[in-house]
């Protein structure tokens, strides 16, 4: 009787218990994160050009587009997977479909980075046919949703039509070449219509039965992948190093940027998102929508140490304050965002959470200040590899006592 249920389930999208005991992350899931592995790596490289090359604004902003239309691609097919996963042979293939836009939108990064710079008109072409091929398949799974999911048709409906509009909006903006800053403020009623569609099929709609703990995991494994792009950065820079053979410096460099990457990885999993999702789901929109600027930061660490690599071959127009900037900026982004994303979801700011805060200022000011005395980058790096580690510190030591005390309140 079981097995039958589980087929029949797996011919139609009737909805996922959102209270499934031992929801994980699926090998279809895992897959599909790969070809976002190729994306942000993409968006890594052109960022790190970008900025030894001194194209510093040209290269944040084409990179905050590059990391919205990433992260938001994932994010759409991760909720909906995680309310509606199948895994019946439709679903596998249209899951392909996706994989396949994620590479032709990468396919268009550099296009799209170049012309931030040097081009009069955005070049986002490629970028958004990607995301049509991308498109056509959501709009089609969530049409399949709807149809076998009567009950919940009109929030299947509201995510089609904002699809739809969204899409519409972007292909209008890629087909009409208008200079690039009018191009970008226009992007402004697309972006919404992204953010406001999916919020008002939640809330207004009837929702969708998402699994708390499946998304939080999904989102930690994203938080991995986003981490992944550190340890090439790393590597990057030490291959640069190397070149005399391995030396101190070569160790120390290697200690600093996988210490870097270890403790944000420490200081994000303290966190028990699941628990939280599961206890106040109004908030899983802060939450979710948050992570973005959490993932685009860790991937311009990545970048950051990309452009040291290229400070250590000499072939970079920053000097050493800017190349140590390129790490520390990205590296706050994260150590705050991370900060303001757990108040957020909580709905706490206690004294502790400030000092730590506080003290993490210590860091990532002082390796600014050494580049500007002229110290090595190589210590540079080192003392900055210390800022997550703050965090981790006091959540070893105290920490956890306040987020279990928090998750309590929550769960009352």
């Amino acid at each position: 009787m079981a097995e039958s249920a589980v087929a029949h389930r797996k011919q139609r999208m009737s909805g996922r218990d959102p209270h499934e005991a031992h929801r994980v992350a699926t090998p279809l899931e895992l897959l599909f994160d790969l070809t976002f592995v190729v994306a942000f790596g993409t968006a890594a490289n052109e960022l790190a050009h970008g900025l030894s090359q001194d194209h510093i604004g040209a290269g944040i902003v084409a990179f905050g587009f590059a990391t919205f239309g990433i992260s938001w691609a994932w994010i759409n097919f991760t909720w909906f997977a995680s309310a509606y996963d199948t895994d019946d042979w439709i679903y596998r293939l249209t899951t392909m479909l996706q994989m396949v836009g994620v590479l032709v939108f990468a396919l268009g990064l550099h296009a799209m980075f170049t012309s931030v710079h040097d081009g009069d008109t955005l070049d986002n072409d490629v970028m958004v046919w990607g995301y049509v091929v991308m498109r056509v398949a959501m709009v089609f799974q969530w049409w399949r949703a709807g149809r076998h999911d009567a009950s919940r048709g009109p929030a299947c409906r509201t995510y089609i039509v904002s699809i739809l509009v969204a899409q519409v909006c972007w292909c209008v903006l890629a087909l009409v070449d208008l200079p690039v800053g009018t191009t970008f403020a226009l992007m402004v009623i697309p972006f919404l219509i992204e953010i406001g569609g999916p919020a008002y099929a939640e809330t207004r709609r009837g929702g969708t039965p998402w699994h708390a703990h499946h998304v939080a995991e999904r989102y930690g494994l994203m938080v991995i992948i986003t981490l992944g792009e550190g340890m090439i950065g790393t590597m990057v820079s030490l291959t640069a190093l190397s070149e005399g053979g391995v030396t101190v410096d070569v160790a120390l460099l290697a200690f600093a940027g996988t210490a870097l990457t270890f403790g944000i990885w420490w200081m994000y999993f303290g966190v028990p998102h699941g628990e939280i999702l599961h206890a106040r789901r109004d908030r899983s929109f802060v939450w979710g929508y948050g992570h973005m600027v959490l993932f685009g930061g860790i991937v311009a660490i990545g970048a950051g140490l990309h452009v040291a690599a290229y400070y250590l071959e000499h072939h970079s127009k920053l000097g050493l304050t800017g190349s140590v900037l390129t790490v520390v900026v990205p590296v706050a982004i994260v150590i705050i965002g991370y900060y303001l994303l757990y108040s957020a979801i909580t709905h706490s700011a206690d004294a502790f959470h400030l000092l730590l805060l506080a003290l993490t200022i210590i860091p990532l000011v002082a390796p600014v200040l050494m580049a500007a005395a002229e110290v090595d980058l190589t210590w540079c790096l080192v003392v900055l590899s210390l800022a997550p580690w703050v965090t981790v510190a006091g959540y070893e030591a105290v920490g956890h006592r306040h987020v279990a005390a928090a998750v309590a309140r929550l769960s009352r």
